[in-house]
């Protein structure tokens, strides 16, 4: 099928993958679109005129007032899956599709987007002179310029009637204000995690959801602010992507609420292991003494014995308390020095006279002997050194 980006790869994180791309039928199902602004803006549109509209084209649709220019991101049979999804029924009063982009509609677009920074730059100039606590993250100006979103972060809310009045005085549009979270601003700026990626925020993730601490401590980890908040200072959403799958592992694992008591002391529960599948207990609640690892096998062994009104030994298996035999040679446990016997051997005497050393060997504690056999033996040899100087003599 010759389609201009039905199937494509994704290049936006609004894109929705349409998997009814290759059904015909599917792309003639309905006459309604989906249109996408700038930012995170989407919207719905009734292509009335049956105009042959495909993804990618850029197309002028009603707005109030006015019209708005947007790209065309999907068509066909899944627009009515998105609009169900959003909530959106098809019987309620839907904008309408005017007609594709023209050049004249493009360079008014393009006007009024070059207008954008500017105008954010001297709007929060007003809103800082008239002492009110909110900031103006970004400015959309509409398609043909006669209106102007206004995007803001205020944690407490703002009275912004004198706001707007001074804001349509000041730049001769239509007003309108609309409230973004730390997050969604954080999506509009961009910028790289602690993980080295790109945020998820603005490269993927459209619906944010609220991130409590307690995710933090269902996964162990350490409550430090500093690591747990992202470049917008609230929670990482990166939180909530585990906790469903340590959830799911913990139920192996018996209660952190329930002590364990053994004959020598009662332990607390520390530190739970998920990967390496052990549990630390120590003696003490608020703080480590006395840690002890074991398996979740043997803790519920303890938890057994305890509602019977028993008490073991100790936490660890009394197999274990033994220290196993040792198969093989630490070299780290040897003497340093062993090897000295060997190197007195190597820079003793020579080997010649080891045998006249009564220290070196029990069975020659006779010596008288052995120098008497030592020198018959010798008789009748004749030396080497010298024979040399004979032959020279004859020479």
């Amino acid at each position: 099928m010759n389609s201009k980006g039905y199937c494509k790869k994704q290049c936006c994180k609004l894109n929705t993958y349409d998997w009814l791309c290759d059904i015909p039928e599917s792309l003639k199902a309905t006459d309604f679109i989906e249109v996408q602004f700038k930012n995170t803006r989407k919207g719905y549109y009734l292509n009335n005129n049956k105009l042959p509209l495909e993804k990618g084209d850029i197309v002028a649709v009603e707005a109030s007032p006015g019209h708005d220019i947007g790209t065309v991101t999907m068509t066909g049979q899944l627009v009515l899956l998105q609009m169900k999804k959003q909530r959106i029924r098809p019987e309620a009063e839907i904008k309408r599709v005017y007609r594709k982009a023209k050049p004249a509609d493009l360079e008014k677009y393009e006007e009024a987007k070059a207008k954008e920074h500017e105008t954010m730059i001297k709007s929060r100039k007003i809103a800082e002179g008239l002492g009110l606590q909110m900031k103006i993250g970004d400015v959309e100006y509409q398609g043909d310029g006669n209106k102007a979103i206004f995007y803001y972060i205020a944690d407490e809310r703002v009275d912004f009637r004198q706001l707007i009045k001074d804001l349509a005085e000041a730049f001769r549009v239509r007003i309108e204000m609309k409230q973004i979270g730390a997050r969604q601003e954080a999506g509009r700026i961009g910028g790289i995690g602690p993980c080295g990626r790109e945020l998820c925020c603005s490269g993927w993730m459209c619906n944010f959801v609220s991130v409590s601490t307690g995710a933090a401590r269902i996964q162990d980890i350490s409550m430090n602010p500093q690591k747990l908040a992202g470049q917008c200072a609230k929670l990482k959403c990166c939180l909530n992507y585990e906790v469903d799958g340590y959830v799911e592992a913990q139920k192996k694992f018996p209660s952190r609420e329930i002590p364990l008591e053994t004959k020598d002391a009662t332990y607390y529960h520390f530190k739970t292991d998920v990967f390496k599948n052990q549990i630390q207990y120590s003696t003490d609640k608020n703080f480590a003494a006395n840690l002890v690892t074991i398996s979740p096998e043997r803790a519920f062994t303890i938890l057994t014995l305890n509602k019977k009104g028993e008490k073991p030994r100790s936490l660890t298996e009394e197999s274990h308390d033994e220290k196993p035999k040792k198969e093989y040679q630490d070299i780290l446990e040897e003497s340093v020095s062993r090897f000295d016997s060997l190197k007195k051997r190597k820079k003793g005497t020579p080997r010649k006279n080891k045998g006249s050393n009564p220290l070196n060997n029990s069975k020659e504690v006779k010596g008288p002997k052995n120098i008497e056999n030592s020198n018959k033996k010798n008789e009748g040899k004749k030396p080497n050194r010298p024979s040399k100087t004979l032959k020279k003599e004859k020479q």
